[in-house]
């Protein structure tokens, strides 16, 4: 199965995460076959906190590919802001 999750990078205390599309099986910091975006969660001054590509996300979505709970999330709000 093709999951649509986070992937966890950064240094301690500084999070930041890349939405990747990878094979359920795979480790979480593995290899992927895609990545569709970048999520910051605290993000400073002009940096930009969610960015995702939708035409990827959806057509990912289309192919069979299961988003996480919080990648879910993510998406509503990348959708709600667009509207």
């Amino acid at each position: 199965m093709v999951v649509i999750r986070l992937a966890r990078f950064g240094a301690k205390h500084s999070p930041r995460y890349r939405i990747t599309v990878a094979d359920h099986r795979r480790w979480v910091k593995g290899k992927c076959l895609e990545v569709i975006g970048h999520f910051n969660p605290s993000p400073s001054g002009k940096e930009v906190g969610l960015h995702i590509d939708m035409e990827k996300a959806n057509d990912w979505i289309k192919k069979g590919a299961q988003p996480s709970d919080t990648v879910r999330s993510l998406l509503k709000r990348v959708q709600l802001a667009k509207a």
